[in-house]
């Protein structure tokens, strides 16, 4: 039904054609229908969460947010199409084949060990630095290359171009004998 390959997972044709189709059905959703005239800002999203859950804790803290007096701490659209994207991905390893549960990938135990919690810490590390870098640039560095790329803008390419070296760089780096975290 999805042209499910036999190394598991879709078809990348038919990924990437599906892909290119949601990103002119969620512009043209997000432009006109929700008359929003910026980019997606996730990062946003997920500050605008975490502020849901300490308006619980922490009240008082919140409200002398200056931060979370412009940004209202509210379940919107945006959070929900983050959500969404939780639920596509899973409904995609699902129905494609590819949904493994494993608390430690092979090549990080291969050169780490096998301690989960050890993982743990250091992806929620790279997060919260990713997260910070987000916020520091007021707006994803990701979702501007990919933006930037599907229209074809040398900006983009050059911020594309910079994430993969830089990746590439950080994973020479981690992975290598004798390298370190």
């Amino acid at each position: 039904m999805f042209n499910k390959r036999a190394d598991r997972g879709w078809s990348p044709y038919l990924a990437g054609a599906l892909s290119g189709l949601l990103v002119v059905v969620s512009t043209y959703a997000t432009t006109q229908l929700l008359g929003k005239t910026n980019h997606l800002d996730a990062s946003a999203t997920y500050v605008r969460a975490a502020g849901l859950i300490e308006e619980k804790l922490w009240p008082a803290h919140v409200e002398k947010s200056a931060y979370f007096r412009k940004e209202k701490t509210q379940v919107d659209w945006q959070f929900m199409l983050v959500f969404g994207v939780f639920v596509g991905a899973l409904v995609a390893a699902l129905t494609g084949n590819a949904f493994e549960s494993e608390s430690v990938p092979p090549l990080w135990a291969k050169r780490f060990g096998p301690n989960p919690l050890w993982r743990g810490v250091c992806a929620f590390a790279g997060g919260a630095v990713a997260m910070l870098g987000a916020r520091l640039a007021d707006g994803c560095p990701s979702s501007y290359g990919l933006s930037g790329l599907m229209q074809l803008s040398v900006s983009g390419l050059a911020a594309m171009a910079c994430i993969f070296l830089g990746g590439i760089a950080v994973a020479a780096k981690v992975y290598r004998k004798g390298g370190s975290l």
